[in-house]
C-alpha cells in the first residue's frame, strides 16, 4: 500500500481541520531531530477521526501546533477553514482539546471544578450540568475530583472541553494508563460526541483500540502521512487484508507438515493452525483433501489497522514498534 496523501483540490468546506506540508524540526546537543516532515493532514467535519501512529510519530507535535502552543517552520494549517495561527483568536472559541493531563483541584467536587471553569471562560452555568450528563457524570457530580477513577477524571477533562459547545474536540492520546473499562466509556463517550453532530480528532499509538471507535483514520509514521481514508477502506486496501487463514482440522500434526512442505508459512495456535500468505484460501482445503485430511473450520483472518501500520512501515527501520500502553505527561486543557 502507497500513502494516500490528500489531493489538493478538496472542498476546505468540508474539512475541520487541513494542513499541507507541515514540518517541525526540533535541535538539540545531539542536533537536529525532525518531528513532523510535510505532513499533509485532513480531518472532514463531523465523526471520529483517528490520528494514528507509533509514539514519537509527531502526533502530539502536530496537534500542539495546530493550537498555536508551538510554531511551525513551514507549511500551512486551516481549521474550519481559517488560517491559524494567524487567525486562531477567531475560532478558538470552536474547538475543545485535551493536550495533555488536565488540572483540578483533588479537593474539590466535580461539579464545583465545573463551575469554576464555566466562570472562568464565560460559560453559562446551566452548561455545568449538562455536560456531566453528556459523560455519564451527572450522578457524580458532588464527589470529590480525588475520589474518582482515572476514566471518570478523563471523562471530567472532556466534560470541560464541552462547556463552550465546541464543533471541534481534540483529544491526544486519552486512554493512556486506563483500565478496559475506562477505556471502553472513553470510546462511548467519543462515539457520542461524534453522534451529536461534533467532530472528534483522536490521537493514539494504539490502533486497535481506535479502530472501533473511528470512522476515518490518519496514519502517520516519522513525522509523514503514510495512509489515509476510512477504516473500512484501508483495510480493504491492505496488501494483506485476508491472506491470514485459520484452519481446523483433526489432525493438526499431519496438516501442518503437509501445508509446510507446501511452502506456506504455518504455526500451530491452540486447536488450531495459522496460515499466513495463502492466496487462495480454497487451496489449503484442496491440498489437506488430497492427503484425505478435511477442514472443520477455515476462516480468514480479517486485517486491522495495526497490520496495515506494520504493512507500510515495514523497512523503515525502528521507531515503528506500536507499544501497548505508555504514560502521559501532566498538562492542560483548551
Amino acid at each position: 500500500m502507497t500513502a494516500t496523501a490528500a489531493p489538493p483540490d478538496v472542498d476546505p468546506t468540508t474539512l475541520a481541520v487541513s494542513t499541507r506540508g507541515l514540518r517541525k524540526t526540533y535541535r538539540s546537543l545531539k542536533g537536529r531531530h525532525v518531528a513532523v516532515q510535510g505532513l499533509d493532514l485532513d480531518v472532514p467535519i463531523g465523526g471520529v477521526h483517528g490520528f494514528l501512529g507509533p509514539n514519537g510519530s509527531g502526533k502530539t507535535t502536530s496537534i500542539r501546533m495546530l493550537l498555536g502552543l508551538i510554531r511551525a517552520d513551514s507549511g500551512s494549517m486551516r481549521i474550519f477553514g481559517e488560517e491559524v495561527p494567524d487567525h486562531l483568536p477567531g475560532v478558538i472559541g470552536r474547538i475543545g482539546a485535551i493536550v495533555e493531563q488536565p488540572k483540578f483541584f483533588p479537593t474539590f467536587t466535580a461539579r464545583k471544578n465545573l463551575d469554576l471553569l464555566a466562570g472562568a471562560i464565560g460559560a453559562p452555568a446551566a452548561a455545568v450540568g449538562k455536560v456531566l450528563d453528556d459523560v455519564g457524570l451527572a450522578d457524580r457530580g458532588k464527589d470529590r475530583y480525588k475520589t474518582y477513577s482515572l476514566g471518570m477524571k478523563q471523562r471530567l477533562a472532556i466534560a470541560a472541553t464541552l462547556l463552550k459547545d465546541p464543533d471541534l474536540l481534540i483529544f491526544d492520546e486519552p486512554t493512556n494508563g486506563l483500565d478496559p473499562a475506562g477505556i471502553r466509556e472513553i470510546r462511548t463517550t467519543m462515539r457520542g460526541l461524534a453522534e451529536r453532530g461534533k467532530t472528534v480528532l483522536v490521537s493514539s499509538h494504539i490502533l486497535a483500540e481506535v479502530e472501533q471507535v473511528a470512522d476515518t483514520v490518519s496514519i502517520i509514521g516519522h513525522g509523514r502521512l503514510l495512509a489515509s481514508g476510512t477504516v473500512a477502506d484501508l483495510i480493504r486496501g491492505g496488501a494483506h487484508a485476508a491472506t491470514q487463514v485459520r484452519v481446523g482440522v483433526s489432525d493438526l500434526p499431519g496438516a501442518l507438515r503437509i501445508l509446510t512442505e507446501a511452502g506456506l508459512a504455518v504455526r500451530l495456535d491452540g486447536r488450531q493452525l495459522v496460515v499466513d500468505g495463502a492466496d487462495d484460501p480454497a487451496d489449503i482445503t484442496r491440498r489437506l483433501a488430497h492427503h484425505e485430511l478435511y477442514v472443520d473450520e477455515l476462516v480468514p483472518v480479517r486485517a486491522g489497522l495495526e497490520s496495515i501500520f506494520l504493512q507500510l512501515t515495514a523497512g523503515e527501520g525502528p521507531g515503528t514498534h506500536i507499544a501497548a500502553a505508555s504514560s502521559h505527561t501532566d498538562g492542560e486543557v483548551a
